[in-house]
């Protein structure tokens, strides 16, 4: 089981729960203004061009704010490489573990950068690729497994991202602009120094002849304790090394920690204890808690107590979000909050069993300022269907 990384509720332990409906995303902007200065520091000192990746956190309300500090975006797709263009400023890169024929002149169009999974989708793509305008990139897969979890390990035995580099000794790689790497998953700097020194050789043999090389994303740079000196050192030499530009591509460091989930106690059953049934769904609103699998952190969870299982109002038997310590057993109307819920949360929800959606606010824990920027309703579920 994945451990959550969160380190508490911040500015978040003053923020009263009942002032948002239920359930409800709330984003707190001076924590991701927190982050982001953290990450444009390392760009100046590093000279790494830092990217914020919309699998992640794609809360395009908060795009004016990211585009002070970041240098663009990446996109796993067209859709997400439409909203980049839309909403967001700077330099766009796309990769995606195969492009959809149908899509790729306008992605290709759309992007600065476009990584190609495999030397089959450049051979196939690379006119497309140049008529855009854009760079062309090939993903690694370094064959060096950092990954805790398996399927969360994108080097793990039969891995279908990236080419592995022993398929690359002879192959002539033309018109290849620059190389991607993504290996990590919410992890320090020791696990990419291991990474890149295994990648090492590879690059030595192809000095002089590509221009940029993306480290991708699971870098965890604004957790406390991240050793973002050594991740500094390492970006610059590599630059000087090779002579490259260098990327991050950053997710969960955007949002990480500034943001809660908040909802509401509906019923609570007896079964072998206590259990708590919320309107927040793990399968519909946490899916990583299933999928992971996680336990998120809740906040104000006491260290002792009544041990209670908190779980979804699906009709999915394993809709449980897990078992967490009250000093009171939680009444129908309660209120909770799991924390560093503004990463790969809103993006993954669905509406099974025709479950809402929550909302989304924005708060600014400096001035106590709440705005609500998005409500679902029942369209939302229809026009889904048909």
């Amino acid at each position: 089981m994945m451990e959550t990384q969160s380190t508490g509720a911040g500015g978040f332990a003053d923020f009263d729960l009942s002032r948002v409906p239920s359930p409800c995303f709330v984003v707190d902007e001076i924590a991701l203004e927190r982050n982001l200065k953290i990450l444009q520091s390392l760009s100046q000192n590093a000279g790494v061009e830092v990217l914020l990746a919309l699998k992640a956190f794609s809360m395009w309300s908060l795009a004016p704010l990211i585009n002070q500090y970041l240098a663009g975006t990446c996109a796993s797709g067209l859709w997400e490489a439409r909203l980049a263009r839309a909403h967001y400023g700077g330099k766009l890169a796309s990769f995606a573990p195969a492009f959809r024929p149908q899509e790729i002149d306008e992605i290709a169009a759309l992007s600065d950068h476009l990584v190609f999974n495999s030397v089959a989708q450049i051979e196939r793509f690379s006119a497309a690729a140049k008529a855009g305008g854009a760079d062309i990139g090939l993903r690694l897969n370094p064959q060096h497994s950092e990954g805790e979890i398996e399927k969360y390990d994108p080097c793990a035995a039969g891995s279908r991202l990236g080419q592995p580099l022993p398929q690359l000794a002879d192959a002539p790689l033309t018109g290849v602009s620059g190389f991607h790497m993504h290996t990590l998953c919410e992890q320090g700097f020791e696990p990419l120094a291991r990474t890149v020194a295994a990648l090492q050789p590879f690059l030595q043999q192809r000095k002089g002849q590509f221009s940029w090389l993306n480290f991708g994303g699971g870098h965890l740079v604004t957790r406390p304790g991240y050793d973002i000196d050594g991740l500094s050192q390492l970006l610059r030499q590599t630059s000087q090394n090779y002579g490259v530009q260098t990327y991050l591509e950053l997710g969960t460091s955007v949002a990480f920690d500034a943001g809660i989930l908040v909802g509401e106690v509906l019923d609570v059953v007896e079964n072998d204890g206590p259990i708590a049934v919320l309107d927040i769904s793990a399968t519909c609103h946490m899916p990583d808690v299933i999928e992971a699998p996680y336990r998120p952190a809740l906040m104000g969870e006491s260290g002792d107590g009544t041990s209670v299982k908190l779980g979804g109002p699906s009709c999915l038997a394993g809709d449980v979000i897990g078992d967490y310590q009250f000093a009171q057993v939680p009444q129908a109307g309660d209120r909770l909050a799991f924390l560093d819920q503004a990463h790969y949360s809103m993006v993954k929800t669905s509406t099974f069993n025709g479950i809402g959606l929550p909302s989304i606010a924005i708060w600014n824990s400096q001035t106590d300022a709440l705005r609500m920027v998005r409500q679902f309703d029942y369209t939302d579920f229809e026009g889904r269907l048909s």
